[in-house]
């Protein structure tokens, strides 16, 4: 499902227009990503949790000729799903 297709799918399931579903979609979005480049977290009981992850340092290996290379450390967004939705999706 693109970005598109789940506009459509809010807009029938909540009544609201395409318009209206999209401008709630990306305010939902912009939330997020607000909230998590702040270093907070974002919890929807029963559907899961955004969270920012650090990511060590780490040895890694150049594909092209295989010579060792440092990762550097990384801060990147998570996602943990909750538990509606595992049990939605068995």
């Amino acid at each position: 499902m693109n970005k598109s297709e789940l506009i459509d799918a809010m807009a029938e399931s909540s009544g609201l227009t395409k318009a209206d579903a999209g401008r709630a979609l990306d305010g939902f979005i912009g939330a997020v990503t607000g909230a998590l480049s702040r270093g907070d977290s974002v919890t929807l009981v029963g559907f899961g949790t955004y969270a920012v992850k650090e990511r060590a340092e780490r040895l890694g290996r150049n594909p092209q000729t295989g010579k060792e290379i440092t990762i550097k450390a990384a801060k990147i967004p998570g996602f943990k799903a909750g538990k509606s939705l595992k049990d939605a999706i068995k």
